[in-house]
């Protein structure tokens, strides 16, 4: 009775030993999940390139706007001094629209307001 104690003692380790190192070959064979950022050399080089693109469009606006700007101030001095001017005491003084100047119209120079 010994023996048949033993063989099942010992079959019953056997399957224990067995279903363990099955599940440690289970456990062992596991997927690896790679988590990639996006971040690569070329996508690095066209957001350079975009940040580029967006430097030199924003330089552009800037020198379009300080051109308009220029052109808006150079109009509203002008029509300032067509309106002085037109009230000016002085009856030879005339506005000459070529030129934006308020000129005598004697001697054809300009007239300091």
């Amino acid at each position: 009775m010994n023996t048949i104690l033993s063989k099942r003692l010992c079959l019953a380790a056997m399957l224990t030993l067995g279903a363990g190192m099955m599940s440690t070959a289970a456990n062992a064979d596991t997927s690896k999940l790679i988590i990639e950022s996006g971040d690569s050399a070329q996508s690095r080089q066209q957001a350079a390139m975009d940040k580029e693109q967006w430097n030199d469009t924003r330089s552009l606006r800037h020198k379009v706007n300080t051109r308009v700007e220029k052109e808006f101030d150079k109009t509203d001095v002008a029509f300032d001094a067509r309106d002085n001017c037109q009230k000016s005491a002085n009856v030879n003084a005339y506005w000459e629209e070529n030129t934006l100047r308020c000129l005598d119209r004697r001697t054809g120079r300009p007239i300091g307001q």
